[in-house]
């Protein structure tokens, strides 16, 4: 079978709605099963090496991080400030939905953490207070969307874990565009409320913002701890997670005195799970990269975009497309191990920095994540709020609209990314 039909194969798998690990999996077997010159101990070995990285740690570490912060009851201080902070605009609490969302992506480096911890909380609310309920799931997952760009991010990880790129300029890197598409949400999101009669929240009070501000300072030492280490090179990402952990663990079990100790165990199980599917797809992804080095299919893939064209802004309008489509079908994580080889095969070819690529990337599949049948934030914010994918998807055009023009501008501006970035060391 050719590398053309095993594509095919993997696409299939993926259409059945095969797990994506096993898909990756099975595709990977069968390709070094025709090939016929390896033993098939190197799938082991390969599924082994591919997770065997100290960056890897910090995916579960941060997992734990975030479920910790929600039990311990500092996302709902977080969520407090963003209300005094953005709730007396028109439809307030669709603004809140997005400011915690951008507020807790700096605690847990998941969207769908992000999603699920923000919208457990205001979802509810906004349906209480008259909102359409696929309005605010599709505010929910859109905000949501935001926790892989805003440092810390996942996919940052593994994209730095792919590329050797360096964690901390990633990190770095994706404030500036968080903030953009943050904001960009917003307006929309009130212009969305103001027509459809959602009112404010709270009325306007400087007493209220610096109140909660004050009584949320603890919680909002989380992302200042995390990106702080990071930017002055006092953490590695790593060490920065696992000290978000301990700090978690410190301000909600003795300081708010919300987590207790028999909570410990089931939010170390929830985000093992959690972390065990994430790490259990990089596993047989690896294996299935290792095979597309040997068959050279990134050099073969990118030769056959430059016969479409080698203007760079041609190229990166392409790849943006393909990423796209990618970010539809496949999860975040399978995608970053599938593609991310055959990007930066194309990175002489564009003139761009590769920290600049890799929030591309990102944002790319960030998009993807409001996109179904794979749309993760859609799928969490759905299940919260009772509605079908369907109906939320139709509420969500608009916000992917305004994500798409952020987009473009994160592409062909590349100051947005680089300004911090040039200032976080090696």
């Amino acid at each position: 079978m050719s590398e053309f039909g095993l594509l095919i194969l993997l696409a299939v798998l993926f259409l059945i709605n095969v797990p994506i690990a096993c898909s990756i999996g099975i595709v990977s077997i069968i390709a070094i099963a025709i090939k016929g010159d390896f033993s098939m101990m190197v799938v082991i070995q390969r599924m082994f090496g591919g997770t065997d990285s100290f960056h890897l740690m910090a995916v579960p570490l941060f997992m734990y991080a975030g479920l910790l912060m929600e039990k311990g009851g500092i996302s709902r201080r977080i969520i407090d400030f963003a209300n005094a902070l953005v709730g007396w605009l028109p439809g307030g609490l669709a603004a809140v939905a997005i400011v915690s969302a951008m507020l807790f992506a700096g605690i847990s480096g998941s969207a769908a953490a992000d999603t699920a911890a923000v919208g457990a909380l205001l979802i509810p609310a906004m349906k209480r207070s008259g909102y359409d309920s696929d309005f605010a799931a599709a505010v929910q997952a859109s905000g949501g969307s935001i926790g892989v760009i805003i440092p810390p991010s996942i996919p940052m990880i593994i994209f730095g874990f792919l590329t050797g790129a360096s964690i901390g300029k990633l990190f770095a890197a994706g404030i500036i565009p968080g903030i953009i598409i943050g904001l960009s949400l917003i307006i929309i999101a009130s212009i969305l409320s103001h027509r459809n009669g959602y009112k404010a929240a709270v009325p306007f009070s400087l007493s209220r913002i610096f109140h909660s501000f004050f009584k949320s300072l603890l919680a909002l030492g989380t992302p200042l701890l995390i990106l702080g280490g990071i930017l002055f090179g006092i953490f590695t990402a790593t060490e920065s997670a696992a000290a978000a952990v301990l700090y978690s663990l410190i301000i909600g079990g003795f300081v708010h005195r919300e987590l207790k100790f028999s909570d410990l165990k089931p939010i170390f199980i929830e985000g093992s799970i959690i972390a065990a599917i994430v790490m259990f797809i990089i596993a047989t992804a690896s294996v299935f990269s290792w095979l597309a080095a040997i068959e050279d299919i990134p050099s073969l893939v990118a030769g056959g975009l430059l016969q479409i064209s080698d203007n760079p802004i041609i190229l990166l309008i392409l790849i943006n497309l393909i990423l796209l489509i990618a970010g539809t079908f496949v999860e975040t994580t399978a995608a970053l191990i599938l593609l991310v080889p055959m990007i930066v095969a194309l990175q002489p070819q564009l003139g761009i920095d590769l920290i600049h690529l890799g929030v591309i990337i990102v944002t790319n599949l960030a998009i993807g994540m409001l996109t179904p049948p794979m749309g993760i934030c859609l799928i969490v914010s759905g299940a919260i709020s009772g509605d079908s994918i369907s109906a939320i998807s139709r509420r969500i055009l608009p916000f992917l609209m305004i994500l798409i023009v952020d987009l473009l501008l994160i592409t062909f501006y590349p100051p947005l990314t680089m300004f911090l970035s040039s200032l976080v060391g090696n």
